[in-house]
């Protein structure tokens, strides 16, 4: 899988990336998802983040 990207704009900071995928996504500052530094971007888990996502602000 392609690395994971978080729109900044479509974000809508739900946090729901996060809880799903943790060792991929957190919570910036400013309230809106990113992908770590370091993440595991093999993580089984990065599919389920961009499917539960509920405004589509993640793509790989």
């Amino acid at each position: 899988m392609a690395s994971p990207t978080v729109d900044a704009d479509l974000c809508v900071s739900c946090g729901l990336c996060s809880q799903v995928c943790d060792e991929v996504f957190e919570m910036g500052g400013d309230g809106v998802a990113a992908v770590k530094d370091g993440a595991n971007l093999g993580a089984d888990c990065i599919q389920d983040a961009i499917d539960q996502c509920p405004v589509g602000a993640i793509s790989a």
